[in-house]
């Protein structure tokens, strides 16, 4: 079983390596991912320019690839034949903040797990609820042993076409961890604010800033999951046609004026 892991952190990110190392105990496992950090990047496919890649040394002395695409472009260069031998599953992560509710939106983590998906390929996301301004290094050990354990079950029972598992770990030890929620997106509460300012020739330049985000923590929902102690597992599906809104459409005057 042959195994791409990349991420949005870039190769050097050490949620990488610890992913990494642990599926590499049971798989074969290649390492294809950015050479900088693209996090909030969303589903990127890079058209015009040249992408570069170059083989790298990760913290073990193994080696791995680093392009200067994007999360989504380093899958999409896998499969594109950068990478000869054929991959199974893709993995991507692990992501030190949690990619919740409309977060999957900009996760450069979860939309590379999509575009292996857009190939036919299962994908997983990986993500570890970290606690806000943690000082020191994150443990990555308990989330990687659960990346692991959740690529044993996609592996026995496969994923349906075009779905993709977005897995969220709460920051606890191995111990502490209650067990695995199936859920759904919750409602996550985003504070972003512009903060305008002038550069020093007296031009307009934007932050788009803002506190941490928050959720709401609803039983069923990622968010309640990470905040019960339990793993969520969200499947994500790739068509987000809105089928119930069909009939109230149909409603409408369509008719040509």
């Amino acid at each position: 079983m042959h195994l791409l892991v990349t991420n949005d952190d870039g190769v050097s990110a050490p949620g990488l390596f610890a992913l990494a190392e642990e599926l590499g105990k049971n798989y074969q496992v290649t390492v294809l991912a950015p050479d900088r950090n693209w996090s909030a990047s969303g589903h990127v496919k890079t058209m015009h320019r040249p992408l570069r890649v170059k083989e790298v040394l990760l913290a073990d002395g193994t080696i791995a690839f680093a392009s200067d695409g994007a999360p989504s472009d380093c899958v999409a260069l896998a499969m594109l034949g950068l990478i000869e031998e054929k991959i199974d599953l893709v993995v991507s992560g692990i992501n030190p903040n949690a990619n919740l509710g409309h977060d999957v939106t900009y996760s450069g983590t979860v939309t590379a797990a999509m575009e292996a998906s857009i190939w036919g390929i299962p994908g997983i996301a990986v993500s570890l609820d970290s606690p806000d301004n943690h000082l020191g290094d994150l443990d990555y050990g308990p989330a990687a042993r659960v990346a692991a354990r959740v690529v044993e079950k996609v592996i026995q029972h496969q994923l349906r076409s075009k779905t993709v598992l977005n897995v969220n770990v709460p920051y606890l030890s191995d111990e502490e961890i209650k067990g695995y929620h199936i859920t759904r997106q919750g409602l996550r509460v985003y504070r972003d604010r512009l903060d305008r300012r002038l550069d020093p020739r007296g031009q307009a330049y934007y932050w788009i800033g803002g506190d941490t985000p928050t959720g709401v923590r609803e039983e069923g929902t990622d968010i309640g999951a990470l905040a019960n102690g339990y793993v969520s597992i969200t499947p994500l599906q790739l068509d987000l046609t809105a089928k119930e809104m069909f009939d109230d459409l149909k409603d409408w005057n369509w008719i040509k004026p």
